[in-house]
């Protein structure tokens, strides 16, 4: 009942002086500023009779001080504020205000009031300095008691209600998240305490709230503090970290939410304050790549920069990553409208919601066909840019199995075309967007990215440019990708499909691969073969189980896992080097670089001339002798998964051509 009615009293109290604003504040200042050089007097002379001894003198500086203080007061920005949300800066600002008010009235003292008021000649020296520090406590502490009735208020309104909360993570992120909880009552989370690996930390109080242990202790902390939800606040935490913290979570019952990664934050999409559930990518999580974005923003700060394939799902992030350095133009280049429709639209909100944007970057969207010289030439003479991110590719294996011809035309003739408009406009630089897939490729999709490689490699030899290709494994969250997928098959009821259970890919966040294109973008001295380091291979079958654990299923009692055995085309493991090449280290720790490639370098006049009789056979249909053509150009392109590519083309023509024979002849009227 005691406890009760105390809080009754807090919670009234903290609503009163969450009433005062800053008119109030101007009444208060004038009220402490009106008997504070009494109180200094009374400090420096230990009299109480101060008015007598000093009379007229005293009330004369007293008014010379208010002015004063009141004046730089209003300068400083004192009655400009909101002081529920004080901090240190607004501390800041009262003390500079405070310090700076004192001086003047101390030269006013010394220079002025002593030496020609009468009645000043032995007024204490030292009032201006004493004045100064009971009205910093006075000001001060008036304008930070908003802030503590607030922070009152919250917790007498929590009174232990709602979920308990335990953070992993005591630094920035963490408190951040502790002020949110705390700001937002009505969420219902009530923060009882940090969780950190630094053992520094352990048991120091931070925000009120003390670091209870590490994430060893997770278990017994849970049990201890009744805790319902623990929520991951590290925002640079590798995925292994993660994936431990939410493992030990599930095992003993307890929910487990996070914050996003920091690429999720460097780039805008989300901020630190957005809560959700762990997702398969967290646990996939490396440390933030550090690249030297001084070089990175002195390529692109002012220019005006080509992005094909903009829509999809590197272009796009190419594009908000691009945007955040400032060019003078952003050019969106795809066939699909829908997608590039899409991302101009997200660009300019950007823009529209920074002002550090407005007035930098103009954002111009091109509907064409990589594959339509003749419309590439128009963008190019009308647009002029400097620098290309050639993007824009079909990717999907399978279907560039069955679809041989549209691989060449868009992968081989559409790179073609795009690196021949960038030569005859003088493009500064060109980065080709590759694949690990061109390693040694099994795949239609991987030799044509292959071809489109040597393109590259051989316009910079022949104009001495720095055009360069970057190749990386499959990126999590692109559209199409095994993730989607699976979570597409999860929203059906299963089974999650895998080919093989040895199967492994590489993988990368889309935002990470971006950054460190970007970093690999100014690398180049023309020619080069860029690989991004990927980490370790992971199965895909365990990327189905986490994500199947992590919707909050078991597998084999709420849904199955299927093998399927590999499609056409697709390896059972990726390789980094193909046959001949050798990648050393750069200077970035992320990013080697091909040093050595003994493959087969042609001339230019014969690789154009085969690539010309490639696109006319891919142009005719003739997907058989395409495929011969392919595998002369691309001689690590394997034999085996040729021969039966073109014997399943050979099956398919003889199909179309007895069923050709016994359709019915419809009668002509």
């Amino acid at each position: 009942m005691l406890n009760h009615y105390f809080s009754q009293i807090i919670d009234a109290t903290a609503k009163l002086l969450l009433k005062l604003r800053n008119r109030h504040f101007l009444v208060l200042d004038i009220a402490i500023l009106l008997i504070t050089p009494a109180i200094a007097v009374m400090l420096r002379t230990e009299r109480m009779d101060v008015l007598d001894a000093f009379g007229v003198g005293l009330i004369e500086v007293t008014l010379v001080f208010l002015l004063v203080k009141l004046l730089v007061f209003y300068a400083a920005g004192l009655y400009n504020r909101y002081w529920q949300y004080a901090s240190i800066d607004e501390l800041a600002k009262i003390t500079l205000a405070v310090l700076t008010a004192t001086l003047i009235q101390a030269l006013l003292l010394f220079m002025v009031l002593r030496p020609f008021i009468p009645g000043l000649e032995d007024f204490p020296r030292s009032v201006p300095f004493l004045d100064g520090l009971v009205v910093l406590l006075l000001v001060g502490g008036t304008r930070y008691s908003v802030r503590l009735a607030r922070r009152l208020r919250q917790r007498v309104n929590v009174n232990g209600k709602g979920r308990r909360v335990l953070i992993m993570g005591a630094g920035e992120a963490g408190v951040m998240i502790v002020e949110e909880m705390r700001s937002n009552p009505q969420l219902g989370l009530h923060p009882i305490g940090f969780l950190d690996d630094n053992k520094d930390k352990l048991g120091v109080r931070i925000r009120g709230l003390k670091v209870l242990g590490n994430r060893d202790d997770i278990p017994d902390l849970v049990e201890e503090m009744n805790a319902n939800l623990v929520i991951i606040a590290i925002p640079t935490a590798a995925g292994n970290v993660v994936r431990d913290i939410a493992e030990v979570c599930k095992k003993i019952g307890v929910k487990t939410k996070t914050i996003p990664g920091i690429y999720e934050l460097l780039d805008g999409r989300a901020s630190i304050g957005s809560l959700r559930d762990v997702q398969v990518e967290d646990l996939l999580r490396r440390p933030p790549v550090q690249i030297d974005m001084n070089k990175v923003e002195a390529l692109l700060n002012g220019a005006r920069v080509l992005v094909t394939g903009g829509g999809g799902s590197i272009g796009s992030e190419l594009c908000r990553q691009i945007l955040g350095l400032q060019p003078a133009e952003i050019l969106l280049l795809g066939h699909g409208e829908n997608s590039i429709f899409k991302i101009e639209g997200e660009l300019r909100r950007r823009i529209r919601e920074n002002v550090d944007l407005q007035g930098h970057t103009q954002v111009r969207s091109v509907i064409a066909d990589v594959r339509d010289h003749e419309r590439l030439e128009q963008v190019f003479d009308r647009f002029r840019p400097q620098v290309v991110f050639h993007a824009a590719a079909h990717k999907h294996v399978p279907l560039m199995e069955s679809n041989v011809e549209e691989a060449v035309t868009n992968n081989v003739m559409g790179t073609r075309n795009v690196l021949a408009c960038a030569t005859a406009y003088e493009v500064e630089r060109f980065i080709l967007i590759s694949t690990d897939k061109a390693v040694n490729p099994t795949s239609i999709m991987g030799a044509t990215k292959r071809i489109a490689e040597l393109l590259v490699r051989d316009t910079a030899l022949r104009t001495g440019r720095p055009f360069v290709a970057v190749r990386f494994g499959n990126v999590l969250g692109s559209r199409g990708s095994v993730l989607e997928i699976f979570r597409d098959q999860i929203t059906r009821g299963g089974p999650l499909t895998v080919t093989h259970p040895d199967i492994k890919r590489y993988f990368m966040t889309i935002p990470e691969a971006v950054h460190l294109v970007l970093q690999a973008a100014v690398m180049g001295k023309g020619g080069e073969v860029f690989l991004l380091d990927m980490g370790e291979p992971m199965r895909i079958v365990d990327l189905a189980r986490d994500l199947i654990r992590l919707s909050g299923m078991e597998e084999g009692r709420d849904i199955d896992i299927e093998f399927t055995g590999l499609r056409p085309g697709e390896k059972l493991f990726e390789e980094l080097a193909a046959d001949g090449e050798t990648f050393v280290g750069t200077s970035h720790e992320k990013v080697m670089v091909c040093a050595e490639y003994e493959g087969d370098v042609l001339p230019t006049d014969e690789l154009h001339w085969r690539i010309t009789q490639m696109v006319e056979t891919a142009k005719e249909g003739k997907a058989i002798s395409l495929v011969q053509h392919i595998a002369d150009l691309v001689p690590d392109y394997r034999e085996s998964k040729r021969l039966v590519l073109l014997e399943q083309l050979e099956l398919a023509l003889v199909e179309a051509e007895i069923r050709a024979q016994n359709a019915p002849v419809e009668p002509r009227v």
